[in-house]
Formats: C-alpha cells, structure tokens, sequence
C-alpha cells in the first residue's frame, strides 16, 4: 500500500490482446527528526502499473502532481538489451482510490470538456407507502 503524487502523466498503451496498460510514477515521502532534533525527509519513486478500466480510468482523470493511494502486489521483471540483463520492480495496481483534486490539476483541467449530467426527473405526485411492494 502506498499513497503519493504522479510524478508525471499517466501512459496509456493497449496490449496485443486489447487490454488496456497505465504506466505511472509515484513518489511518497518521509519525513523524521534524527537525534539532534534536526528535521529530515526523504523521498521514493514507485513504478506502478494498472490494467483493464482501472488504467483507462487513472490515465482520464489523474495528471501529474494528482494524488493517488494505491494497493497491489510487486513484480519483478527482467529483459535482456544487448548482451545485458534489466531489471524493473514495480507495483501491479489491484485497488486504487484517487485522493484530494489539487489547485495545479484543477487549473490544467479547464480545457478539458466537461462531462454531461442529466440531471433525475422526479415524479410530481405524492408517493403513498402502501404502494411500495416490500
């Protein structure tokens, strides 16, 4: 579990098979005082990566400085590029929740369209409880 800004946009690509992939960066920080009382932080990066609607739903709605908690599991992948063997660690995203809308995302959203909300339409006239089957 692990809850921190994007450090950049979210990527999203589509596997051969149509799955849809978000590629993201996280970076969470610590802060301590050390015995001094000297205050210290100190920041991390996480790669995550999301599948399937989550992925379409971070890369719409998430943009750099976005807040976002994450639960997943880690995975450890490996390539071999010219001879040298690589290794990438990231977090598979099973769960996420965004969190709080920023000022600097609201503000890069404004050329965004908005969405249309119809609004409900309620009945004008009275409801009686005895008309309600349970």
């Amino acid at each position: 579990m692990i809850y921190g800004n994007l450090t950049r946009d979210p990527e999203l690509k589509a596997l051969p098979s149509g799955i849809q992939v978000c590629n993201l960066s996280i970076a969470t920080n610590r802060t301590w005082k050390d015995k001094n009382g000297k205050k210290n932080e100190d920041v991390e990066f996480h790669n995550v990566v999301a599948f399937g609607r989550q992925a379409e739903t971070i890369a719409q709605y998430l943009r750099k400085g976005s807040a976002l908690y994450v639960e997943g599991r880690l995975q450890t992948r490996s390539w071999e590029t010219d001879g040298v063997k690589k290794y990438r660690t990231e977090i598979v995203a099973e769960n996420t929740q965004f969190g709080p809308k920023s000022a600097n995302i609201a503000n890069s959203d404004e050329n965004r369209p908005t969405p249309v909300v119809s609004k409900a339409e309620y009945a004008e006239d009275e409801i009686n409880p005895d008309d309600i089957p349970f």
